[in-house]
């Protein structure tokens, strides 16, 4: 008994003596993308699929077990023809999954999209005071508007749908281009680099249109589904009810003011060192550091 038990531990510690270096960093990568995979399926409608596949696999290696040649047969055909049936399925998903990876910066290098410049920096912090002050202006009179601050995903597909404008941000801008009825007033208007470049742009339409709550409008709507295909910005006024909301990665924020608004786009937008600095000249930052001292 003693002999099997010491058997036991020496087999287990020359299991963990023989672990090195690239097995840790190996079996690290693979617990990553094994939860960011079941993340993955937890989001989608992927979840009730893979159910459904593990149930295939369950009743696969019952054939085998219990030698079921034809059921084996018919199982294996669907296997080697599931995997070309499952990328077209879900092909909105895989491609948002890749945009992920693709927004994701690998040790500060971004290889295909501009590095933030002084120029841009000062063009969103003016785009941000006009959108803030233009949202607030047509939200007391419930003009309703739709406008999208671009990041790191271009895109290019929506504003080809629109006019291209490529104009400086302002009140007097927005007003004219949501003002009821005028040609560009339904649309939506992306901001790229702090500047509008498109108006009256076609979004598409959220993946869980089903889910999402019925007393949402047209704009509201669109912006979660921008929001669910890039890592854009979306700001939204009401027209029925005058309210500001924000959609961003799929989630819509309801009930900001003027100054909530400026804080969130401050902090999405700019770089890290000039959110704080505009947070810190703020009248709240200046009495929140008064009182640290």
């Amino acid at each position: 008994m003693l002999d099997s038990i010491a058997y036991v531990i020496n087999a287990i510690w020359g299991v963990f003596t023989s672990i090195g270096l690239n097995d840790i960093v190996d079996i690290a990568i693979l617990s990553f993308l094994i939860f960011h995979g079941i993340k993955l399926i937890r989001e989608t409608r992927a979840q009730q699929l893979t159910k459904g596949i593990l149930i295939l696999i369950g009743c696969y290696l019952l054939a085998v077990f219990f030698n079921l040649q034809t059921i084996r047969f018919l199982l294996r055909i669907c296997f080697q023809w599931g995997f070309l049936a499952l990328i077209i399925m879900f092909q909105p998903e895989l491609r948002r999954v890749l945009e992920k990876v693709g927004r994701t910066s690998l040790g500060g290098f971004n290889f295909f999209s501009s590095s933030d410049s002084d120029d841009n920096t000062e063009h969103w912090k003016k785009a941000i005071d006009a959108i803030c002050d233009s949202a607030a202006s047509l939200s007391s009179t419930k003009t309703g508007a739709l406008i999208i601050c671009e990041r790191k995903t271009k895109l290019g597909e929506q504003i080809a749908t629109g006019t291209i404008l490529n104009c400086i941000p302002s009140t007097a801008i927005f007003g004219n281009i949501f003002f009821p009825n005028t040609p560009l007033h339904d649309g939506a208007v992306i901001i790229r680099d702090g500047i509008i470049l498109a108006a009256g742009c076609f979004l598409p339409r959220p993946q869980k249109d089903e889910l999402i709550n019925k007393q949402l409008g047209s704009r509201h709507r669109a912006a979660i589904g921008m929001s669910e295909n890039s890592d854009a910005i979306v700001v939204v006024v009401s027209e029925e009810t005058g309210n500001i909301s924000v959609a961003e990665n799929g989630e819509l924020t309801r009930g900001y003011s003027k100054d909530s608004l400026k804080r969130l786009l401050d902090n999405r937008l700019l770089p890290e060192k000039d959110a704080n600095s505009i947070r810190e000249n703020s009248f709240a930052g200046r009495v929140i550091s008064k009182w640290k001292k």
